[in-house]
């Protein structure tokens, strides 16, 4: 549909930043379906000139994953606070 509940909404925000969802996250490295979803978010958001922020990441599997999907910054209880993803990624692995 072309409703509020669908992605037109998410195209048509007046943001700077998406915040995806932890129910999206939490499972991420393990859920095809999940990472379908986040990787559109993604797209769209960087389409519309916006900036992606995933939460509940809980380790490093799904940082990493997170990186590959050019996700912009992460918190968690893995990482604690927003930070850019691809300076976590390059720190863990140092």
């Amino acid at each position: 549909g072309s409703g509020y509940s669908s992605l037109t909404y998410l195209k048509t925000l007046p943001v700077d930043y998406i915040k995806i969802d932890g129910a999206f996250i939490e499972s991420l490295a393990t859920d095809p379906a999940d990472q379908a979803m986040v990787r559109a978010i993604a797209e769209i958001a960087h389409a519309t000139a916006k900036r992606t922020i995933a939460e509940y990441v809980g380790d490093r599997a799904t940082l990493e994953l997170l990186a590959e999907l050019k996700i912009d910054a992460a918190q968690g209880r893995y990482i604690g606070a927003a930070q850019a993803v691809p300076t976590l990624v390059f720190e863990a692995t140092v």
